[in-house]
């Protein structure tokens, strides 16, 4: 009877970090080892604790917290959190349409240079603000962008760089960079499969204008479902928060008013002078935010990162001692030069001269027990989205062509991404698998291989 609302709140979470003890941690695997997991603990679920008994519901101080907490973890001024990777990925490239940026904003039909071997979402923002996606193909020991290929495919109308780095390899920052430099493009990091991952002394993301990041289980951490973008340029930032939050132009938190100061002494568009500043819209803008529970989660997994990412590199360099010995019959991931990989997954190849494909030692990996992935669409260009839609795309420095119009000898001019969709895929170095876990993705893979020799 004399307890306070905080001997209370010690009582809820003490319970429930009790039947999290009795419940929830996750048991040795013996049957199944996943290309990807989360790893929540206890101190996650208090979080989510604290954030449902503040009864905020929206994104709140643990909001406030994680956007501070981020930005600073990899260095940059300014961090956005989103409710996905992928609406990252939307507010990223819109917010490059906006009048604010005067005459370097995007315009319809400008172009923006992309690739065909990765995850959608990606992509998907250049069709959907209007612009024309270039393709340009990948080198097949990073599985990154071919960055002597970029040049050719620029023309007049190429206004950004919208790319990934992929399963946690960076490409060459350096010369990417100086590319946007002497052709004065917009650079947008997709980072979501990189977080952690570093070009010399700085992080994936924070190079470029624009770094994007997603929170989804499957990633380095997560909140469920949740992403971030950052910046280290002031104006991006207010057009980045005004299309996340409706579009507005202001700028105050939820729950508060007036940060400017002059919220009933503006006169902007055509509105009344003195009309609210808190319903005055400068963009067409989204509702992007997460809940206060998902940034809770997610302040309690920046805490954790530094181990995830450990995990994962040592994953990785299990699997390139183990499998060093096949490379006659397998293609293994190679780091980019000056990068430190955050490793989402390991990416192998199957050479084309080896006695077996792809697709048959896949299945065998399944088959026993390990999980496999595609380097996700393997080629865009082939997905029903673009075969039977009308997108005006280019490839490489060819011509505008219709997207239903494409045939063999348009997927020819892209010879490695090609290539990876028939011969490329990819197990698990998450931070939910284990030495012992890689050793034994090793032995089914040789086990396998020395089948095919007999």
């Amino acid at each position: 009877m004399n307890q306070t609302p905080e001997d209370i709140k010690k009582e809820i979470k003490r319970l429930a970090v009790r039947y999290y003890e009795m419940t929830l941690p996750s048991k040795r695997r013996t049957e199944y080892i996943p290309v990807s997991g989360k790893s929540l603990g206890s101190e996650e679920l208090c979080a989510m604790i604290d954030a449902s008994l503040d009864m905020w519901l929206t994104a709140g101080h643990f909001n406030t917290e994680f956007e501070k907490k981020f930005a600073e973890k990899l260095g940059v001024r300014y961090a956005l959190s989103t409710n996905s990777g992928s609406s990252a990925n939307l507010l990223a490239m819109t917010a490059l349409t906006s009048p604010k940026l005067g005459e370097r904003h995007l315009k319809k039909g400008d172009e923006v240079i992309a690739v065909a071997a990765g995850f959608p979402t990606t992509v998907n923002p250049i069709i959907q603000n209007g612009l024309i996606p270039v393709f340009v193909d990948i080198d097949l020991t990073t599985y990154n962008i071919d960055i002597n290929r970029i040049e050719e495919a620029i023309t007049p109308k190429t206004k950004a760089i919208f790319i990934a780095h992929t399963l946690g390899n960076m490409y060459d920052m350096d010369a990417m960079m100086a590319l946007c430099g002497r052709y004065n493009l917009w650079m947008i990091e997709d980072s979501c499969d990189a977080l952690g991952a570093r070009w010399k002394d700085r992080f994936a993301g924070s190079i470029g204008h624009i770094g994007t990041f997603s929170f989804y289980p499957a990633h380095h951490m997560t909140m469920g479902e949740g992403g971030a973008v950052i910046t280290n340029d002031s104006k991006l930032h207010r057009i980045l928060m005004s299309i996340r939050d409706w579009g507005r132009d202001c700028w105050c938190q939820p729950g508060t008013d007036n940060t400017c100061k002059c919220r009933f002494n503006l006169q902007l568009g055509k509105l009344p002078m003195g009309y609210d500043h808190k319903y005055t819209y400068s963009h067409i803008g989204y509702n992007l935010k997460i809940t206060d529970w998902q940034a809770a989660i997610g302040v309690e997994q920046l805490k954790k990162l530094d181990g995830f990412l450990e995990k994962r590199r040592q994953n990785a360099a299990t699997l390139l001692a183990e499998l060093a010995d096949l490379t006659h019959a397998l293609i293994l991931p190679t780091p980019s030069e000056y990068c430190t990989p955050s490793w989402f997954g390991f990416l192998i190849s199957v050479r084309p001269e080896a006695s077996f494909s792809k697709q048959e030692l896949v299945e065998y990996l399944e088959s026993h027990g390990v999980g496999t992935r595609q380097l996700f669409a393997g080629n865009l260009l082939r997905q029903p989205m673009l075969t039977e839609t009308d997108v005006e795309l280019r490839i490489g420095s060819g011509a505008l062509i219709n997207s239903r119009n494409l045939s063999e000898e348009h997927y020819k001019l892209l010879p490695v991404t090609e290539f990876i969709m028939k011969h490329t895929f990819w197990v698990g170095t998450a931070q939910n698998i284990d030495e012992n876990d890689e050793k034994e993705i090793s032995r089914i893979i040789h086990e396998f291989v020395k089948s095919r020799f007999i």
